[in-house]
């Protein structure tokens, strides 16, 4: 009976995303050029050390299948450190994220999808660290060929620090996303 039932909600996922695919909004369709503000939640261990992280991001999608979509991204993020001892606090870390990955749309509005890359660390002593984030999120059509996304994901951070460096690169948040998305 599981097995059924789970195989009935697959099937209507594709179903409604094969209905939807065929009624595409303009402004859901084609290349498109992203401008974000980012915040990042810390997770694990980065929570002990960091405060909320917060920077900007430029994101470029566009259509390789039906409902299929590359994307690649670069931003800059930056956590601040939390205090540790009376007036001691840990030092803040910054990075560039850059990546790459692909967006489907379950829906026409609403997307899954994951991507790889480096953050590439721009404080004292930091390095660059692997990136992987699956994520999932909605685009709201606001003009022609423009939408508003709302978007979340987890992202993990793989990395050591320089030897003798005091600072310990970020490990693992939660990541929101406030775009305007535009074609090109």
């Amino acid at each position: 009976m599981k097995r059924l039932f789970l195989l009935t909600a697959i099937a209507g996922i594709f179903a409604f995303s094969n209905v939807s695919a065929q009624k595409k909004d303009p402004a859901m369709s084609g290349q498109k050029l992203g401008i974000g503000v980012d915040f990042a939640l810390p997770t694990g261990g980065t929570n002990d050390l960091y405060k909320l992280g917060f920077g900007g991001s430029l994101q470029f999608q566009t259509p390789i299948a039906q409902s299929l979509n590359f994307t690649g991204s670069a931003g800059y993020l930056n956590f601040t450190g939390k205090e540790l001892v009376g007036n001691l606090k840990y030092p803040k870390y910054n990075a560039i994220p850059l990546k790459a990955g692909l967006r489907y749309f379950l829906a026409e509005n609403f997307y899954v999808g994951g991507e790889l890359g480096a953050a590439i660390g721009t404080s004292d002593g930091s390095r660059t660290s692997f990136i992987y984030s699956p994520g999932l999120g909605v685009e709201f059509p606001v003009a022609d060929k423009s939408t508003i996304e709302l978007g979340a994901r987890y992202e993990g951070w793989s990395g050591d620090r320089k030897d003798n460096s005091l600072i310990v690169p970020v490990k693992s948040f939660i990541g929101l996303r406030l775009a305007f998305n535009f074609g090109i």
